[in-house]
């Protein structure tokens, strides 16, 4: 069975020129983890993950030690920060040589590249567009119900 057979054609995508907020958004309403970042031409260009973005807006760890805050402070400091960064353009977040899937890998080389490297999602690339992506819960299902005969 090929990465093809299982994959999401209908991915979480966005401009580098998108903002944090836009992404933001998008991670909510698309209940993923990561978004696949294209160019217009849906040239794959990489992956803004959640944490990045929780990373770029947490504060400096030891500049809060060093101002003995308050923990509703810290969280004030937290959101702030947030706010300041809402409108700056994802693009120096992304990461732009994650790990790919080509739609003629074997579901095999997948699972063992997720569970090696502890991956949820993996972007599906053919010919340098981004085609789709293939989760750990779309390889389970494929495993569990495909063949057996079960279609959902």
């Amino acid at each position: 069975m090929k990465v093809r057979e299982l994959m999401n054609r209908r991915t979480a995508a966005i401009l580098p020129t998108a903002t944090f907020r836009q992404a933001a958004e998008l991670l909510v309403l698309s209940q993923a983890s990561d978004l696949c970042v294209v160019d217009a031409s849906n040239r794959f260009l990489g992956i803004v993950s959640e944490g990045d973005l929780i990373r770029a807006a947490m504060p400096d760890f030891d500049e809060l030690v060093a101002s003995g805050q308050s923990h509703e402070q810290t969280i004030q400091m937290l959101i702030d920060t947030g706010r300041s960064l809402a409108d700056q353009e994802v693009e120096r977040l992304v990461i732009t040589s994650p790990l790919t899937l080509a739609p003629s890998d074997p579901l095999m080389r997948a699972a063992a590249v997720m569970l090696d490297k502890m991956i949820r999602r993996l972007p599906v690339v053919e010919d340098g567009a981004l085609v789709g992506t293939l989760s750990r819960a779309d390889l389970v299902w494929g495993i569990m119900c495909l063949n057996s005969g079960r279609r959902g």
